[in-house]
């Protein structure tokens, strides 16, 4: 299976701990094309139906339903994780995530 950066992929995170986000959901990937390559490995952010107002979450409309992109629980996952290729995030929505990653890890 091919992983790009900003696809949106199907993953179960479970096992999981505290507040970590749990369950089989969409994920978008964080990792650059050369990662997710080379790596067994990929980052991602979930997607939560939680539409919680904060700085770290950009609200997105995914299958009908709306929900956020949860960089506040950016996480490393083996690829054995992945379920499927779901779609890919729009120009827009990839220049927001590229903005709250920069004003939350960088700036």
């Amino acid at each position: 299976m091919v992983i790009n950066q900003y696809d949106i992929l199907l993953v179960n995170l479970d096992t999981t701990q505290g507040s970590e986000i749990k369950k089989t959901r969409p994920c978008v990937v964080i990792s650059p094309n050369e990662m997710n390559f080379h790596l067994n490995t990929i980052i991602i952010a979930p997607l939560t139906s939680t539409t919680k107002t904060y700085p770290t979450r950009i609200p997105i409309n995914f299958q009908n339903k709306k929900g956020a992109i949860s960089i506040d629980q950016i996480r490393t996952i083996d690829k054995k994780r992945v379920l499927k290729v779901m779609d890919q995030l729009d120009q827009k929505l990839i220049i927001e995530c590229k903005n709250i990653i920069r004003e939350t890890f960088v700036d």
